[in-house]
């Protein structure tokens, strides 16, 4: 097909360019990063500590206006975020934390991004695959986790489950924690080796008590839930939790990423905080901050641990869009309202954002399409991306990959709900027209490709 007539088979007006998620980033994140050079810290410093204990302010509040730089902000938000080079360090920085190592089992669901994977097999752990409920969740058609498979799945060897609010939905959290606590005489914690991680790491599990519940909130930054009768955001729902801030979220620092933990009896906030500091930093007792100060250039390694802190340079980035955060997540909520009437009209499935229980972060917006298969799906993103509209898939189930096995038989809803979803663009730099244009352009492909299907 010529540009020309790529042009005539578009719908109303002039073809338009649509990326599928490009950055939001104004000249308040290029201005912060500038000063972030001029003041000389580029590493880990003062921003990246500032931009944690603003997402301790968010993660408990849903307020990104509290004054985290006083004294009393660091008092009370303090130790309680760490901030990193990636979601997957976070979540494998979680579970070593936690204790997961060799012949340990973690479960995670067949339907997410191989990183919810990938960290636990980092620690030496086998990853044990949970299926997914038939099209999701009821209420929010979120590929969410078969809650009877999980149970079934968890025994002597399981040491945490993985839940994945994929798209920006929290998972059904009580659930598992119910799993997890009717399952506690299965669970044998980690005996002390006389080492310092392992001595935290025993003190934790016996502590817990339990499987760790582990939240990939890879994409549910300021999504909440109600959670036993509270509205609860992502971050102080589970044991252990991990963001990301890469270059595609809502929230970005270009590359970056967050863990959060709940308070855990016995073990104060300020030993585990810097237990996370000294695996994202070689093992090394002091930081660069630390050792300008005078006569403290003299530092420990304290085990032969991991490289994956998070650099002043980014973190600018990060409290500039922090700053931006609440209106961002505004936006993305319009456009979605605008995509669930055009995809009603056209009887095409999608993601539920809002419920009376839920509130996602409106991250991704898939779609199903009814009585197509994969090469339905197939026809209709090059449709759309002959009109000028990127589209995507999240995600082919994780046995279907060569790193897993390439075998979806045992998880058949994975392969069902996969096999007819397409995600639509989603992202703040689009306009009114833009949205209207996917919506236009949507139901040409899909009329074209159902009229081959009837």
């Amino acid at each position: 097909m010529t540009e020309k007539d790529m042009d005539k088979a578009a719908p109303k007006g002039k073809k338009r360019t649509i990326s599928f998620s490009p950055p939001d980033i104004t000249e308040l994140e290029i201005a912060e990063v500038a000063e972030a050079l001029r003041s000389g810290w580029i590493t880990t410093g003062p921003r990246t500590k500032l931009l944690e204990r603003r997402l301790a302010a968010y993660i408990e509040t849903g307020r990104t206006d509290i004054d985290c730089s006083s004294e009393e902000g660091v008092a009370v938000y303090g130790n309680r975020v760490v901030c990193l080079n990636s979601a997957t360090a976070a979540e494998e920085m979680n579970l070593r934390i936690f204790g997961i190592g060799p012949g340990d089992e973690v479960i995670v669901p067949a339907y997410t991004y191989t990183a919810t994977a990938s960290a636990a097999i980092h620690c030496g752990a086998s990853v044990i695959f949970a299926d997914i409920l038939k099209d999701g969740d009821p209420a929010t058609r979120m590929p969410e986790m078969d809650y009877g498979a999980l149970e079934a799945l968890v025994g002597p060897r399981t040491k945490a489950i993985v839940a994945v609010d994929l798209g920006g939905i929290v998972c059904d959290y009580e659930r598992i924690f119910e799993i997890a606590e009717k399952k506690r005489s299965l669970f044998t914690p980690k005996e002390d080796d006389g080492t310092f991680l392992g001595s935290l790491n025993s003190r934790i599990q016996k502590a817990i008590g339990r499987v760790a519940v582990v939240a990939d909130c890879a994409h549910s930054l300021g999504a909440w839930r109600t959670f036993r009768g509270e509205k609860i955001y992502c971050g102080a729902i589970a044991d252990f939790s991990s963001f990301s801030f890469h270059a595609v979220k809502n929230f970005t620092t270009a590359e970056g990423g967050a863990s959060t933990w709940l308070p855990v009896d016995g073990i104060g906030n300020d030993e585990i905080y810097k237990t996370y500091q000294l695996l994202s930093l070689h093992g090394q007792n002091k930081d660069a901050l630390a050792k300008t100060k005078l006569g403290s250039w003299e530092y420990d390694i304290i085990g032969p641990w991991y490289k994956c802190n998070m650099t002043d340079v980014v973190a600018a980035i990060g409290l500039r869009q922090l700053d931006r955060y609440p209106g961002l997540l505004a936006r993305r909520s319009e456009i979605i309202k605008r995509y669930d009437a055009a995809c009603d009209r056209l009887g095409i499935s999608h993601l539920v954002h809002r419920t009376d229980n839920v509130q996602s972060s409106n991250h991704l917006y898939l779609i199903r399409v009814p009585g197509i298969d994969e090469a339905g799906r197939s026809r209709i993103i090059e449709k759309l991306a002959e009109s000028g509209v990127a589209a995507n898939v999240h995600y082919k189930p994780l046995p279907m990959m060569t790193a897993y096995g390439k075998d979806c038989g045992g998880y058949p809803n994975s392969y069902d709900y996969y096999r007819n979803l397409i995600s639509l663009p989603l992202h703040t730099l689009l306009s009114d027209e833009d949205v209207e244009y996917v919506c236009e352009t949507l139901e040409s492909a899909v009329s074209e490709v159902r009229s081959v299907y009837a």
